[in-house]
């Protein structure tokens, strides 16, 4: 599947073999529509970071295949590149001539890494419920806390967020040294950081109004911050 993906993202003008998965006919349509917009730039940023998510949720894969548990270091660096936010980075600057030097410069890398944390973090924890209730929970950063570090639930929710927090720190301290590479450019990168801060937050609020996680109950548990523990499989933590 990921080979038929990558090769539709990059052949999009290339019709798809009959009786293929259809996830071929979807990013093909998909990426005609994009490079009709996208700065080339984007377009090659895009495929060069989408690349990398898709082979490492085959490593997902194996690991959910084969029970593997990582430890709490190794399990976020294999999260960053599975949860799906650094391909979004691109997107936010479909219409800008990003020049390499800037969207890979060290500064602007770590900030981006710290967002893709907090939104990793944020899914995670509101995501864990209905994950462990399932059998599903051992690729989430709370398992992957309480496997680590010998904590329950509670306390791996606690790490978590102080984590969280340790973070936005860091980001906010990086804007301060986010480089100057003349007007016209500082203004493109002050929209994409900004976009970025944006994501995060949109996909905060999303995770309690989508019902993906929390069913109904959404809302309730943004406010009150209780979360009713479903039953587990075996009534063993995942």
């Amino acid at each position: 599947m990921v080979d038929i993906v990558l090769d539709a993202l990059h052949n999009p003008h290339k019709t798809r073999p009959e009786g293929e998965c259809i996830l071929g006919k979807i990013a093909r349509r998909f990426w005609a529509h994009a490079v009709q917009f996208a700065s080339l730039l984007c377009q090659r940023h895009f495929l060069e970071i989408f690349d990398e998510y898709l082979h490492s949720v085959v490593v997902e894969a194996n690991d959910r295949a084969q029970g593997r548990r990582r430890s709490l270091g190794d399990y976020l660096k294999l999260r960053r590149k599975t949860g799906g936010v650094k391909p979004c980075f691109p997107i936010l600057k479909a219409g800008m001539d990003l020049p390499d030097e800037v969207f890979y410069h060290p500064v602007i890398v770590d900030l981006a890494e710290c967002i893709t944390d907090l939104a990793v973090i944020d899914n995670d924890m509101i995501s864990y419920n209905k994950e462990q209730a399932i059998g599903n929970g051992a690729h989430n950063i709370i398992s992957a806390i309480m496997f680590d570090l010998g904590l329950d639930v509670s306390g791996a929710m606690a790490w978590a967020a102080h984590y969280h927090t340790e973070v936005q720190k860091r980001f906010i301290n990086g804007l301060a040294k986010v480089p100057s590479w003349g007007p016209s450019i500082d203004v493109l990168v002050k929209e994409y950081l900004d976009g970025t801060v944006m994501w995060a937050r949109g996909h905060h609020s999303w995770s309690y109004e989508s019902q993906r996680y929390l069913a109904t109950m959404g809302p309730e548990i943004q406010q009150t911050r209780l979360v009713p523990l479903l039953p587990r499989p075996n009534h063993k933590v995942m």
